[in-house]
């Protein structure tokens, strides 16, 4: 199931070619930037870590990349080479199916890192596209790897981020394997408030920064049952929906949805 534990309508431009997207992450400045100053770190880093280490943790970023809305930070089976920390802004990753749809795998918001998908066959396995002018710390998974042989502390963190990720994964799986569409939507909109609020904002309010197309797709739901169930959200006084604005009314309501589903 998606982890209810864990501010974000127009649809977003087509993703460039590679090459455009080159000229447009690389060129609106790579700049060097520090972990140790960064207002995200407790989100990207491991606590506890000695001045000298944190150090050496800076040395690990390569650069700071602008990623334009609509482009892409990587594409499905381009070589795998760093991984990426979200500094600000929002994006979904996508893969396309056989019948040449493109099925939404994710999304991901600041103080999340992206790129892991390509660790095990040394190249991505997905296209990752903004969905708003976002900007990513770039870090080379050799200076990863060197690094955690060189401070435990940080070795486990990367184990951490790993596991997260195969968690949601297997969430992710269930939600779509046993739930109705009233659940999950309701389990989506407590996790995305619930990340959200891990990073300082509200936990009743958040701004969607994908399309309901986008959430259908995620959701294994089409466009028309997505726009359907907002609607009965806010009819039964569950939320209230001002165009990408949704503010949670009764929190409880979309829990005891999430819980029903458990124990089907």
């Amino acid at each position: 199931m998606l982890k209810a534990p864990h501010s974000q309508h127009q649809t977003v431009p087509p993703a460039p070619t590679l090459e455009a997207a080159k000229v447009i992450t690389i060129s609106s400045q790579s700049i060097k930037v520090a972990c140790s100053n960064c207002n995200l770190r407790e989100l990207c880093m491991p606590v506890g870590l000695s001045k000298n280490e944190l150090e050496r943790v800076d040395t690990m970023v390569e650069v700071r990349r602008k990623i334009k809305k609509g482009a892409a930070l990587f594409h499905n089976g381009e070589a795998f080479r760093s991984l990426f920390a979200i500094r600000s802004g929002f994006f979904k990753t996508c893969m396309a199916t056989e019948d040449g749809r493109d099925q939404v795998t994710g999304f991901q918001m600041a103080g999340e890192v992206m790129g892991l998908d390509g660790i095990v066959n040394d190249h991505h396995t997905c296209d990752a596209i903004a969905l708003e002018d976002a900007e990513v710390c770039v870090l080379p998974f050799e200076r990863i790897v060197a690094m955690s042989q060189e401070i435990t502390s940080f070795q486990r963190h990367v184990h951490k981020i790993m596991s997260r990720e195969i968690v949601r994964e297997n969430g992710v799986m269930l939600l779509l394997g046993s739930m109705r569409a009233e659940e999950r939507l309701a389990a989506f909109l407590l996790n995305l408030v619930q990340r959200l609020h891990t990073r300082g904002f509200s936990q009743s309010e958040l701004v969607l920064r994908m399309t309901r197309e986008e959430i259908g797709s995620y959701l294994g739901l089409k466009l028309e049952t997505v726009s359907r169930t907002f609607s009965k959200f806010a009819e039964d006084g569950i939320i209230a929906v001002k165009q990408r604005h949704v503010r949670i009314l009764k929190r409880d309501a979309l829990n005891d949805l999430v819980n029903r589903a458990d124990l089907n």
